[in-house]
């Protein structure tokens, strides 16, 4: 069939990509499944209402996320102790301060982001911009500090990475 204008075919019947897209002829009845038979089948209903239990699950997974965060933080500096260390032994000194810079700025925005990230479940819903200031004034330092170069400042802000990497790798 053509439509009025004859451009275009016309399909008497709806055409449907997939047979799952297609209306249920029989939906289900009151109590054969539903929301009702998947709150009657969970059996941990009565724990997860609990407040006393999600107050102990609560304590147990931020004393794991302040560990893990240690955890983090101690690697970073340690891959910035020995960055700067061989920065210090193959370049000079003005370089390996640049790097030291840029490792000890990168430590503080992993610790503000590992704050902000800690906040979530506590009634904020996102995470904070707060710690993106960071890097910005680690460039307008360097920038106006001729004892500092960009590049390795930057590369020392970077140093987080491969620390948590590392710290993964270590962990599996």
């Amino acid at each position: 069939m053509i439509d009025s204008a004859g451009l275009y075919p016309r399909a008497s019947a709806p055409l449907l990509a997939s047979p799952l897209l297609q209306p249920e002829i029989d939906p289900p009845k009151e109590g054969q499944g539903g929301l009702e038979t998947a709150v009657e089948a969970s059996p941990n209903t009565e724990l997860s209402m609990d407040p006393e239990l999600s107050a102990v699950v609560s304590t147990a997974s931020s004393d794991d996320y302040a560990q893990l965060q240690r955890r983090y933080i101690l690697a970073t500096l340690t891959v910035s102790a020995f960055a700067v260390a061989v920065t210090a032994l193959f370049f000079d000194l003005h370089i390996a301060s640049s790097v030291l810079v840029g490792a000890l700025s990168g430590v503080l925005y992993l610790r503000l982001l590992a704050r902000s990230v800690g906040k979530l479940g506590n009634g904020s819903k996102s995470v904070s911009k707060f710690q993106l200031l960071v890097p910005v004034l680690l460039v307008l330092a360097v920038s106006r500090l001729p004892q500092l170069e960009l590049l390795p400042a930057l590369l020392g802000f970077l140093l987080y990475k491969p620390a948590m990497i590392l710290q993964v790798l270590l962990e599996s």
